[in-house]
């Protein structure tokens, strides 16, 4: 069984270095989150703590960037200029990855969300990444696709080229050493 608690060291790492992130990179927040408030509802949930530490390990460079006032959530993307180095080359899901003929990967961008307790981002959740920074200039991430596109064989993914954000569609069984996934944390 996977341990999913960090150590009291672990923990503090962490924090510092989402603070110096959340420091860093203002702009991201509009001025509408304070560190404080962020960090008290952090300490008061191992899990989440747990599963950040996952994205950071994993290159996702996780930030808080939205805070839903109605559910008192924080948001928490994969903010990494480029889709997350340790999270390329996977197909979109296991049904997918398990279904190719030749080659298959080790595991699906779906299977690597759940064991890190996060979700992808959805196309509404990228297209917002988008506006707080350029992003996947030479990389393109997976995101979340409607179950008629994934009944149909189909993913989706997403990049940022020519000054433009675009969202289209795969093969849900298809990996690419560029493409990878960003997630989101509800915390």
């Amino acid at each position: 069984m996977v341990n999913h608690e960090l150590t009291q060291d672990q923990q503090r790492e962490l924090l510092a270095a989402l603070k110096a992130r959340f420091e860093k990179n203002r702009g991201r927040h509009k001025g509408v989150i304070e560190w404080e408030d962020v960090e008290k509802k952090l300490n008061a949930n191992s899990k989440a703590l747990w599963s950040l530490s996952e994205m950071e390990a994993t290159g996702g460079e996780p930030d808080v960037v939205r805070f839903d006032a109605v559910k008192e959530q924080y948001h928490f993307y994969d903010c990494a200029k480029e889709s997350p180095k340790e999270r390329r080359s996977v197909c979109f899901d296991q049904v997918a990855r398990e279904g190719r003929k030749k080659f298959p990967p080790e595991t699906s961008a779906l299977e690597m969300a759940e064991l890190m307790g996060v979700e992808l981002l959805t196309e509404e959740e990228y297209r917002y990444l988008q506006t707080l920074g350029e992003f996947d200039l030479k990389t393109s991430s997976w995101i979340a696709t409607p179950s008629e596109i994934r009944e149909r064989g189909g993913a989706l993914f997403g990049d940022r080229r020519y000054n433009t954000v675009f969202a289209y569609h795969n093969g849900a069984d298809s990996y690419y050493a560029s493409r990878g996934w960003r997630g989101v944390l509800k915390v």
